[in-house]
């Protein structure tokens, strides 16, 4: 599973940037945001990376920051959203502002986005509300969350799954790295 790439920027499209690397040359599919931060052809960049694997379909949707993928991959979970429409909605709000209107259930905003309808809208805040909710409250972002992730994918879990870790741990000013770290894989063995 390719979990980051890095090389040089051949190619900026609309949607899209093309990565040499070692004689090879990959198209990975970006948000807007991202379109707008990479630069020029010709620089150095690195992306953190989701390889999406269907019959019919293999591409690869790349984030500048974990966190983007993080949210990318939560998005996919929903019923109906596929990498498109959630690289729509990264594409039209940034991941704060998206996580803020799931968890506000703003139904409005969520419909401005190409390709969302109200139904999708609802399903999204439904399925998401209550996993984004600590995100949507201010709490996106902290160092420790992005450490407990970090860690947690380093043990083989997903990125969303580990983002649903980390949002069920109860905020403790006296927790320590260790202490959200466990309490993140107690999430786990408490579902199985």
């Amino acid at each position: 599973m390719l979990a980051a790439v890095q090389g040089r920027l051949e190619v900026l499209g609309a949607d899209h940037a093309v990565i040499g690397l070692g004689g090879i040359s990959l198209r990975v599919q970006v948000p807007a945001s991202a379109v707008a931060e990479l630069g020029r052809p010709g620089g150095e960049v690195r992306l953190y990376t989701h390889l999406y694997v269907r019959e019919d379909n293999l591409a690869l949707y790349g984030f500048l920051r974990p966190e983007e993928l993080s949210l990318f991959e939560l998005l996919l979970t929903v019923s109906g959203i596929g990498p498109r429409a959630a690289l729509a909605l990264l594409s039209a709000l940034p991941p704060d502002r998206l996580r803020a209107a799931i968890g506000g259930e703003d139904i409005d905003t969520l419909c401005r986005v190409p390709g969302i309808g109200r139904k999708t809208a609802g399903r999204l805040v439904l399925e998401l509300k209550g996993k984004l909710a600590a995100s949507a409250a201010g709490s996106p972002g902290r160092e420790p969350d992005s450490e407990v992730i970090s860690a947690l994918t380093a043990l083989g879990y997903s990125t969303a799954e580990a983002q649903l870790a980390v949002s069920s741990i109860k905020p403790s000013p006296d927790a320590t790295l260790e202490d959200r770290i466990l309490l993140a894989l107690r999430y786990f063995t408490q579902r199985s």
